[in-house]
This record gives structure tokens, sequence and C-alpha cells, in this order.
């Protein structure tokens, strides 16, 4: 029975990581709080998931490899294979146990939007968008403010123009 749910097991976990890979690339733009919460949570718990089925897979496959006797492969054959699946078991139990950390590091991290912003990580320096308050003697002259718009009356006209009578 564990050779059959193998390989649909796995195509799963895969499209999963998929999925969670997609969400870390969309997971700035996520305004929401809450959302923000049940991803994280969902990424923390399908992580830790992932690293039991991993753990719970290299105990078994350590065992019936502890259990087979020479009798049972008396020219060695599959040996290679049988050891390179309990190394391949332990070591996606490391990754799958460092992608479960990460993921607790940020649900640790708290939702403060501060801290999933994606502004100012490669160096770059923040640009005003407007230019500050300007510094002078503090004493500002008249010629510096415009006449306020719609205050000049219809028959003041630019000089030279004639207001043409109807």
């Amino acid at each position: 029975m564990p050779a059959i749910m193998g390989l649909p097991s796995g195509w799963q976990r895969f499209f999963a990581s998929m999925f969670f890979f997609l969400l870390d690339i969309y997971f700035p733009q996520i305004s929401s709080v809450k959302d923000r919460k049940r991803a994280v949570l969902a990424e923390l718990g399908f992580t830790g998931f992932c690293t039991f089925l991993w753990f719970v897979g290299f105990c078994f496959l350590a065992n019936q490899w502890q259990r087979t006797s020479s009798d049972e492969l008396p020219l060695n054959q599959g040996a290679d294979a049988a050891r390179a699946a309990i190394a391949f078991s332990f070591f996606s139990i490391v990754s799958w146990a460092g992608l479960t950390v990460k993921a607790l590091q940020r649900y640790r991290l708290g939702t403060d939007m501060s801290l999933f912003t994606t502004e100012n990580i490669e160096g770059i320096p923040n640009v005003e968008p407007y230019p500050g308050y300007p510094t002078g003697s503090g004493m500002e002259t008249a010629d510096t403010y415009q006449s306020p718009p719609f205050t000049e009356s219809l028959d003041s006209g630019p000089k030279g123009f004639q207001v043409p009578t109807y």
C-alpha cells in the first residue's frame, strides 16, 4: 500500500509546493492582515505535515532495509537504490524542516505591514515624491504668491485687446 500512495502523494506535494511558491511571490500584495495570517498558517501547516510524512517515510525505509537479510538479496540487487531512497528521504526531512522553520519565523514576525513590504530591498534609497518645505529667511514676499483664480473682471482684458460688444 505505501508504494501505491507514493506517486500521487508526491505529485500532490509538488503542486502544493508550487502553489505556496506562487503565494510567497504574491504575498506582498495581500493587504488584508487576516489573509496574510491564513497564508502563513497554511504554509506552516503544510510544511510541518510534509516534514512529518518524510520522517515517517525515512523510518519505514530504514526499518525495511534493516529487516532485509542477505539471504533475500543474494546478489545485492537494488541495494544502491534502497540506500539512495533512504538518503533522499533523510535530506528531504532536513529541507522540509528548514522550510517549516522559515514559515514559523514568518508567523512569529507577525502581520506588521512594514515587515512584509518589498520597498528598499535592493538598497535603492527611498526618493521623496514631493520636495520638502523650502527653508529661507522666514519672511516671504508678496512676489512669490500668485493672484487667486477667477478674480479678474470681464472688463479687464489683456492690453491691446478690445472686448467685442454684441
